[in-house]
């Protein structure tokens, strides 16, 4: 009795584990249906053989070209449908649960001569692929029985605001796609024709954008008549011993508003820039994705000769921002509280741009110009006591600026125009890049890139490791479009690296 007893309890216990299984083991299910006609004549056919990929039930159509496939998994399916004398026809659809999905065929008689091509397998991104770059490369591969010349078109659709982009590809089989927003779902799917057969099309596949891109540069492009911020990284990818431009590039402030200037703090995983506001010009801050904007000067605004001309910079570990105001220096909380007189320069000269060693809270590098922009003075000034320090440019003709100095503050960079030139429209013909050790005796010294006469090099500014420099060249003639370089002290018999293009102001940290 005991063995009887022992062996009905361990099948009830195996029937309740088993039950229990499959209670877990949830198989979410849905249905398609559609129609099947003639192209031509558009009349119902009948016995169309109906089959899905990946594969789930064969059915066949009724006598007025109708058909249904049911308990079919979740998924996306490339549905098939075939008839001796036909073309097979290809549509793709997506089944959700206890949904039903629905396709039409339009058939066209078979060209004996011609088969069409075969659906379209896509291999990059992999469907269900997260944290992808704004920049992604599409592959994909297709085939034809008889070798015709296959044109491709990729459709991508936003799954946040369901906008679709058709994109006609031509013969290749790959393509690439820039400026996808952050953390956005996104579809997409090959079609492919040979121009006698009715064009075939693959699955829908899916991915999903990165939610914070690891961005370290930060620059400026105009668009729509203003000035915009936005932030991008250094492709992996090398193509003739050079790295590919405008990677990763994520656009940060809105075309209708006036942005430049970006200055990136790492410590507050902050940005705080320049922007056109109530007839002055305003120190804001926002995130790293540009979000939480907020306005952080008000009684003195950003102001001196010509504002596209001005520099701030973060300083004491980023508590505080420096600024100047005509003759003046301020300083600013990051959170905008804490107003403060800096530094007045003696002679009454303009302070046009301003930067400061990491090591160093109680020293500045300024540089000083006329309210024509020349009378060029760079020079570093203690601010208490307030005493000018060491000077490293003066009595020059011409633009000068770009300036940045070292952590140590033993190494300071600056621009200059060559050629000396003074002029109302304060061209700049041959700005080169200048490098000059405190405490050296020969000064300075121009630091080699690939620049050619009648273009100049601007904004010149240390790399985070102080091994390199990025900067912006551009032509010396109107309308000339500027773009972002980098080059390092070890490696200037090299090409300088291309980094942006159509862009200016850049910011490396």
């Amino acid at each position: 009795m005991k063995k009887y007893i022992t062996l009905f309890l361990v099948s009830f216990f195996l029937l309740i584990l088993s039950c229990s299984e499959d209670t877990l083991d949830v198989v979410l299910k849905g249905s398609i249906s559609g129609k099947v006609t003639d192209k031509i004549t558009g009349a119902a056919l009948e016995n169309v053989k109906i089959t899905t990929n990946p594969a789930s039930t064969t059915v066949f159509t009724d006598s007025v070209g109708r058909f249904r496939l049911n308990d079919v998994i979740v998924d996306d399916y490339s549905v098939q449908a075939e008839l001796n004398g036909y073309a097979a026809g290809f549509e793709s659809t997506t089944v959700t649960e206890a949904v039903t999905a629905v396709v039409a065929f339009e058939l066209s008689l078979a060209n004996s001569d011609n088969n069409p091509p075969s659906v379209p397998i896509l291999v990059s991104p992999e469907d269900g692929a997260e944290e992808l770059p704004l920049e992604v490369q599409f592959i994909w591969q297709a085939s034809d029985p008889e070798n015709d010349e296959l044109t491709y078109t990729l459709n991508l659709r936003n799954g946040s605001t369901d906008e679709m982009q058709e994109i006609v590809v031509g013969q290749d089989t790959t393509y690439t796609v820039s400026n996808l927003q952050l953390a956005t779902k996104y579809f997409w799917q090959i079609t492919v024709t040979d121009d006698t057969n009715d064009p075939v099309s693959s699955l829908i596949s899916e991915f999903k954008t990165l939610t914070l891109p690891n961005n370290p540069y930060l620059f400026v492009k105009e668009k729509s008549g203003n000035l915009v911020i936005y932030s991008g990284a250094k492709s992996d990818t090398v193509t003739g011993g050079n790295t590919i431009p405008d990677f990763n590039v994520l656009q940060l402030t809105s075309e209708n508003l006036n942005s430049f200037r970006p200055k990136k703090s790492n410590i507050l995983n902050k940005i705080a820039f320049l922007r056109n506001s109530g007839g002055n010009t305003h120190i804001f801050t926002m995130n790293f994705d540009g979000t939480d904007v907020r306005k952080i000067t008000g009684q003195k605004p950003v102001a001196g000769f010509r504002t596209e001309e001005l520099e701030f910079t973060w300083a004491q570990n980023d508590s505080k921002i420096y600024y100047p105001h005509f003759d003046k220096l301020y300083s600013i909380n990051s959170d905008g509280s804490g107003f403060k007189l800096e530094y007045t320069t003696s002679d009454g000269a303009f302070i046009s741009e301003v930067a400061v060693p990491e090591f160093d809270d109680n020293l500045v590098l300024l540089k000083t110009n006329s309210s024509n922009g020349y009378n060029v003075r760079i020079y570093t000034a203690t601010l208490e006591p307030d005493s000018e320090e060491t000077i490293i440019l003066e009595n020059v003709l011409g633009a000068a600026g770009g300036i940045d100095i070292s952590a140590n503050a033993d190494k300071v960079l600056y621009t200059r125009d060559i050629d000396g030139a003074q002029n109302s429209s304060y061209k700049i013909f041959n700005s080169r890049i200048f490098l000059y050790t405190i405490g050296q005796p020969d000064q300075p010294v121009e630091f080699e890139t690939d620049v050619l006469i009648g273009e100049n090099n601007l904004d010149a500014k240390f790399s985070p490791s102080e091994g390199g420099v990025i900067f912006t060249r551009v032509k010396n003639n109107f309308g000339a479009i500027p773009a972002i370089y980098s080059q390092f002290f070890d490696q200037q018999a090299q090409d300088d690296q291309l980094l942006f293009t159509n862009s200016f102001m850049p910011d490396w940290e």
